[in-house]
This record gives structure tokens, C-alpha cells and sequence, in this order.
């Protein structure tokens, strides 16, 4: 049986690729953050409540987990050494990120290339936190939306993908459709292996 550990389980992301992961999988989740969750589903699910830098109940939350998604805000670059760091430790190797459209000035000037990292000084700790993650040695694959909303344009699968060092496709994607990314990362619908993805809603 497929584990996979939510840490930002109670974010904006979070919580849709939970609901996502319950409703079309039959997964095991366990669920990582800093605030408690009240309602479980107790034949799948599990939780941690705590801090991201506590070494030991984030490496307890990780023992006989197969895969590591992580959607997170703040001081990415360092959250980004503390998960890498607690794979090594526990021996994790999957690990699924979400960072940030910009962070190596892909988006082309008729999107709005003032969302890239040379004129957005915040994006710096999404760019080290891809850059350290890549070194890892990990099996990893970074995922690079655009500003997400509650939108689906029709349909939640109904997105574009691009490669690193290809240009971004559009300014936004739905939340939905970064679930549905992840989710068929983790059941094998999509092979991402060591892969870097930006994902935008088709414009």
C-alpha cells in the first residue's frame, strides 16, 4: 500500500490534494502541520501537529512513508533543507515540491515577465529551495504553478506543462489542476521522475 506524507496538509494546496488523494485513490496519507486537524479519515489517515524544524516528530512522521509531497510558505530554502535532510535520515527517496513559477525567468513577456525572479527579489528562497532539492540526490520532481485559484476552466485536468527551460504557458492554474497533477505523479498516470514542471492554466 501506497503512503504518502502531506506536509502543509491544512494549506491551500494542501488540503485539495488531500481531498484529491481520499476520493480517487486508495492511499494512505499522512498528515503533516502546524495546525491540528480535527476530522480523519481514520481506516487512512494520520497526523502530526507541529513544527517543520522539530528534527524528531518530522522524521517520526516520516517512518514507512513511500512518498513526500510538500506545499509550503515562508522560508522555503531552509524548509527545503529540513525535508531533504529527514529523507536522508528516515531513507525517503520520493520527494514532490511545490515552489513557484519565475524562479528561472521563464515567464515570456506577454504573460507578465515581472513575475520572474530578476524583478521579484521574494522568489530567491523558491529558486535555492528548487537548487537544493536538485542536488539531493533524492528522486524528486518540482512542480512550478502559476498563481493558483479556485478555478478549473472547465475541467481540472485541463492544463499545460512545460519543462525547465521551456517558457511558461500562461499566468494562472486552479488548484484543482495542480492535485490532479500530483495525484497521477504519485499513482504512475504521469512519469516525473528527477523532472522540474511548470503548470498553467491553458490561456
Amino acid at each position: 500500500m501506497t503512503k504518502v506524507l502531506i506536509i502543509g496538509a491544512t494549506g491551500s494546496i494542501g488540503r485539495v490534494v488531500r481531498q484529491r488523494f481520499l476520493n480517487n485513490t486508495d492511499f494512505e496519507l499522512v498528515l503533516f502541520s502546524r495546525h491540528g486537524i480535527s476530522k480523519l479519515n481514520d481506516a487512512r489517515e494520520k497526523s502530526f501537529t507541529g513544527d517543520l524544524f522539530d528534527d524528531e516528530l518530522l522524521t517520526k512522521a516520516m517512518q514507512n512513508v513511500n512518498i513526500v509531497f510538500a506545499s509550503l510558505s515562508g522560508n522555503l530554502s531552509k524548509m527545503a533543507v529540513a525535508i531533504v535532510d529527514a529523507m536522508h535520515t528516515v531513507g525517503v527517496q520520493r520527494l514532490i515540491f511545490i515552489t513557484s513559477m519565475g524562479i528561472y525567468n521563464e515567464i515570456p513577456n506577454h504573460i507578465g515577465s515581472s513575475g520572474n525572479l530578476f524583478s521579484n527579489p521574494m522568489l530567491k528562497s523558491y529558486r535555492v529551495a528548487a537548487d537544493v532539492i536538485e542536488t539531493s540526490n533524492l528522486n524528486y520532481t518540482i512542480i512550478r504553478p502559476g498563481w493558483f485559484d479556485n478555478g478549473d476552466n472547465g475541467s481540472s485536468s485541463d492544463y499545460e506543462i512545460t519543462k525547465k527551460g521551456e517558457p511558461f504557458g500562461g499566468h494562472d492554474v486552479s488548484r484543482q489542476s495542480i492535485a490532479d497533477l500530483v495525484v497521477k505523479i504519485v499513482d504512475g498516470q504521469i512519469k516525473a521522475d528527477n523532472q522540474n514542471l511548470g503548470i498553467n492554466r491553458p490561456e
